[in-house]
């Protein structure tokens, strides 16, 4: 607007008349007037706020003073500012695409360079401060969600990193609405907030891993869902045995489950099996431990017990061994009357000079301390007994459904299991193992025809002959550490069947080829463990059953002369054919049979003390018919000449052995 306008004269006020003549003109014309359409027509004004005028203001012609401002033109500027911001705005998406692309369009090296930085700088500030850089946990998240595989597997390591440095020692409750409304201090606020936002976090963590770990090759390439499937359940294994007391360990549990439900063996499964394993041996309160059973036990059922007898075998890891004193089956615990022990015995330290005002005062403090102490202690004993006899009832539910279904490949497993918790077995179910035991070795023996027939397999013989040894040796363990005499006497359990299932095992069992090698499914498997039964050979398994049978360790038990006169001239017959390890080993078990039993099966070698009459018969099933005493040991002469030295040293320390038992 110009400010070299022309100067304006004043107006004056008209005279009178000119006045009242304009004034009837106004009112007259004044009914005519539509104000609310010119009301309508008037254009608005737009009220825009922070936004001062730099013009000077303005008298109008009506006399009034108002600042000059132009519709017009604030709308060209308005429209002006419009259209510059959106060519702006405009500017600026173009240019995220265009980084975007250039991105997408670096090598992928540069890419994983980048990322290490960040992920170490992020994982770095978490560590520093956790309560204060705790919602950079997102970002972790979100360099994670990545196209490149490399990018991905670096993030999912960097954040199982980040969560075993900062998860607390304990469980985060949920909030209820009154922690909601309660008030709050700044330090409660600001730990409410880290372990919210940390288990929201660590709950979308664990969502990703069970996806990843659930990839097949079908989703993409072959070989970079391998890496993420094995590096997401390394992920979950890591924290499984790190932080198995923190939330959301049942959704942890289940990515463990589903991978060895497969009856597969691989790395994968080798891991998760060592995982659960720890899980189970390093839990004290059991309840993890319980989870996790809980878990198994109901894949297994779902499976129709079509799975990986290593997965079995975890089993053998649980506490229950040192901890568990209770006798139980698959449905009720038989606890026993605690007894009190005495007080163990302390030392008198130095005496310190103390009030009496002190005196009294530590006197209470010990008082409460100890009482606290054994509040504690009840609770987590009671706690902890409740946790493994479930356990151990839902274990023996699991080992009796795969005996009753027959199931040959977990066999060993079982029977392993069943050995390893004798002593936690209800006696009164003692009778139905034992009658599962003896029917599995007659299906066996009434099979022997049918499985061998237009066969001839060498292997079939010995896995036969595996599974016998396997229920002998389950039966025998099965009344070890009880009190065998009063159950056998109470209970009438009778082993005559299995004692001679196993003197008709030995003969064949050393003319076997295979008597010291392992069963073909047991090469297989690479993470067998040391202790489990199924991973020895069939001659460590005939040796463990003859231990419990021919030296037992209950006093209370008497073998029989006959007994043990049979089983020895048996097994020295059986060292001629044996090789070298196994014919020391069976030579050592007779030293141990002599030094105990020498009095009794001396006159096996001697004929001057020959007790009995008729002829000498090794081909007898009964040993008890064979008439042990009736004959001479007359194996000792060709183990004399057997080649090597360590045997003919054996056997001499057996013949000096016998001669210390005559005198």
């Amino acid at each position: 607007m110009s400010l070299d306008h022309p100067s304006k004269k004043r107006k004056l006020s008209p005279p009178g008349d000119s006045v009242d003549v304009v004034t009837q003109e106004y009112y007259g014309n004044a009914a005519q007037w539509n104000l609310e359409q010119s009301y309508e027509d008037r254009a608005r004004k737009q009220k825009k706020k922070d936004k001062k005028s730099d013009k000077l203001p303005i008298k109008t012609s009506e006399g009034r003073v108002e600042h000059a401002q132009k519709q017009s033109e604030e709308d060209v500027v308005d429209e002006s500012e419009g259209y510059d911001s959106a060519n702006e705005n405009g500017t600026d998406e173009q240019d995220e695409e265009i980084v975007e692309e250039v991105e997408d369009k670096r090598p992928l090296k540069e890419q994983v360079l980048e990322a290490k930085e960040e992920l170490a700088r992020i994982a770095g500030l978490i560590s520093e401060d956790p309560e204060e850089n705790i919602g950079l946990l997102k970002n972790l998240a979100k360099i994670g969600s990545s196209k490149h595989t490399p990018i991905k597997l670096l993030a999912m390591a960097t954040q199982v990193a980040v969560y075993k440095d900062i998860i607390p020692g304990y469980r985060i409750r949920p909030l209820s609405e009154e922690d909601l409304k309660g008030k709050l201090s700044k330090d409660v606020k600001r730990l409410r907030n880290f372990e919210q936002t940390l288990v929201v976090s660590y709950q979308d963590y664990i969502n990703m891993l069970a996806r990843m770990a659930k990839r097949t090759p079908r989703d993409g390439d072959v070989q970079s869902n391998s890496a993420l499937r094995s590096t997401a359940l390394s992920c979950a294994c890591t924290l499984v045995t790190a932080v198995p007391h923190f939330n959301i360990r049942k959704d942890l549990f289940n990515i463990l489950v589903t991978k060895v439900a497969s009856r597969e063996v691989g790395d994968n499964t080798v891991r998760c099996n060592a995982a659960l394993t720890a899980l189970f041996e390093n839990d004290d309160d059991g309840n993890a431990s319980l989870e996790a059973v809980t878990l198994l036990t109901k894949m297994f059922k779902a499976k129709d017990f079509n799975i990986h007898e290593s997965t079995l075998n975890t089993f053998l890891s649980l506490r229950l061994l040192s901890e568990y004193s209770y006798r139980a089956s698959t449905e009720r615990i038989d606890k026993e009357d605690d007894t009190g022990e005495a007080p163990s015995f302390v030392k008198k330290q130095k005496r310190e000079f103390r009030t009496k005002k002190l005196r009294k005062t530590l006197r209470e403090e010990k008082e409460i301390q100890k009482e606290m102490k054994e509040a504690d202690a009840v609770v987590g004993h009671e706690e902890r007994d409740k946790n493994q006899s479930e356990m151990l009832k839902m274990v023996f539910v699991a080992y009796f459904r795969i005996l009753k279904m027959r199931k040959n490949n977990l066999m060993g497993a079982v029977l392993e299991g069943l050995a390893r918790y004798a002593h936690l077995i209800n006696q009164d179910f003692f009778g139905d193992i034992l009658e599962a035991l003896r029917d599995l070795i007659a299906q066996q023996d009434g099979q022997d025809e049918e499985l061998t027939e237009g066969l001839d397999d060498e292997t079939t013989q010995r896995d036969k002959s595996r599974e016998s040894l396997l229920c002998i040796v389950t039966a025998f363990s099965l009344l070890q550490g009880q009190d065998i005499h009063k159950s056998a006497t109470a209970l009438h359990l009778d082993l005559s069947f299995f004692t001679k299932k196993l003197y008709n095992t030995i003969l064949p069992l050393s003319l076997d080829a295979g008597t010291e090698t392992a069963s073909k499914s047991i090469k297989q498997s690479s993470n067998m463990s040391a202790h489990a039964i199924n991973v020895q050979t069939p001659s460590l398994l005939l040796f463990r059953s003859l231990n419990a049978l021919l030296l037992p360790a209950q006093s209370t038990r008497s073998v029989p002369p006959v007994l043990v006169a049979s089983f020895v001239r048996r097994l020295l017959t059986s060292a001629l054919n044996l090789p070298e390890k196994s014919t020391m080993a069976i030579l050592g078990l007779v030293k141990q049979v002599v030094r105990v039993h020498g009095g009794k099966i001396s006159a096996i070698w001697y004929s001057e003390e020959r007790r009995g009459d008729g002829v000498f018969d090794m081909t007898r099933a009964d040993f008890e018919s064979s008439n042990p005493f009736a004959g001479t040991c007359w194996e000792g002469e060709l183990l004399r000449l057997h080649w090597s030295e360590k045997v003919r040293h054996a056997l001499t320390e057996i013949e000096e052995s016998i001669k210390k038992s005559r005198s």
